[in-house]
C-alpha cells in the first residue's frame, strides 16, 4: 500500500496494483481499475516514486523470504 493525501489533508492508503492511470492537470487524480477517482495533493512524480518504493519493498521482502526458506 502507498499512503497519499486528499485535498482536505486526510491521508489514506491505496493499493498501487489497482491504479489504472494517474493524471495531473493541475490536481493529481488517481483513476482506479474499479472506476473510483481520488484527487490528491501529491504530484504525479511523487506518486510514481511511492509506487517504485512500494514495489522495491515487495521485491525485497520476497527475496528475504526465499533466502530464509532456502528456495
Amino acid at each position: 500500500m502507498i499512503i497519499v493525501t486528499r485535498l482536505d489533508r486526510t491521508r489514506f492508503a491505496v493499493n498501487p496494483d489497482l491504479v489504472e492511470r494517474i493524471h495531473s492537470s493541475p490536481d493529481t487524480t488517481l483513476h482506479m481499475v474499479d472506476g473510483k477517482v481520488y484527487v490528491i495533493e501529491e504530484t504525479l512524480d511523487a506518486v510514481i516514486d511511492l509506487i517504485v518504493a512500494y514495489r522495491a519493498r515487495v521485491l525485497g521482502a520476497a527475496h528475504a523470504l526465499t533466502s530464509q526458506t532456502g528456495a
